[in-house]
């Protein structure tokens, strides 16, 4: 098969960064010449020149796709599971966590639940999980579940609880966090069973507490209204208890040190 010339006239490579723009290939567009220029060392065909063109443009798109996500996301920091200290909690089964990072449980519209006591790294992972999706296309959202029945309280108020709900069911995966550091009245326990119940097999919930689900009654004011949102989410749930030390004592320990030996 013959080999693609970079030696293209000026009109032509013109028409080409044209053409690119208006199929929304802003990429290909600026790196035309780089592009021509790779063919020519490599000596590609005609196919494979073609082939490198589109993987480069799909690998930029998903890119600036992923990016985006994380933007729109609120996570509160972008870790991920390669920065988790898995030495540091001995009892906590790493493969149970690359189970989850596998993502499956978000193909099935499943659950992740992780508890533990404060300190222990679960927003850690669970912000790790939905890096990892928004990574694999599906759309993300971080609350705390105080900020979440605080808009949803005041968005009731204001007439505009379906449009406020919406926010929270849209995104494929919506995590959770602080399940249980404040306990809530009946109404806000209503409005967490409406979102959550809404979400039920049609998209997935990462969530992390500091409660077991035995407490969830004191937390949620209702022992009812607390068993039927345990219902919905533990159908379908992978849940992770981490029962060891707090890195944030850790840290904060390590830093007396520090300031100690500075001091001697």
């Amino acid at each position: 098969m013959p080999e693609p010339c970079s030696c293209a006239s000026p009109s032509v490579s013109t028409r080409i960064r044209t053409t690119a723009a208006k199929l929304g290939l802003p990429h290909l567009a600026e790196a035309l010449t780089q592009y021509a220029k790779r063919a020519d060392e490599a000596k590609m065909g005609y196919l494979d020149f073609i082939d490198l063109i589109l993987s480069e443009e799909l690998a930029v798109r998903d890119d600036r796709r992923f990016r985006q996500g994380l933007r729109l996301s609120k996570l509160p920091h972008h870790k991920t599971l390669e920065d988790y200290d898995f030495s540091f909690q001995p009892e906590l089964d790493p493969r149970k966590v690359k189970d989850l990072a596998t993502l499956s449980f978000v193909e099935a519209k499943a659950n992740a639940a992780l508890l533990g006591p404060p300190g222990v790294g679960k927003t850690h992972i669970a912000v790790a999980l939905a890096v990892a999706a928004c990574r694999a296309g599906y759309s993300i959202y971080f609350t705390s579940l105080d900020d979440m029945v605080r808009n949803l309280t005041a968005a009731e108020s204001a007439g505009r609880l379906t449009s406020k709900l919406g926010s929270y069911l849209r995104p494929a995966v919506l995590v959770l966090d602080e399940v249980g550091y404040q306990p809530l009245a009946r109404a806000e326990t209503n409005l967490v069973f409406q979102a959550i119940s809404k979400r039920y097999e049609k998209g997935s919930i990462i969530l992390t507490s500091n409660k077991t689900f035995s407490e969830w009654g004191q937390v949620f004011g209702d022992e009812v209204l607390a068993t039927a949102i345990l219902d919905c989410l533990l159908h379908h749930c992978g849940v992770i208890s981490i029962n060891g030390p707090s890195y944030r004592l850790k840290n904060r320990l390590a830093a007396i040190e520090r300031e100690r030996d500075d001091a001697a």
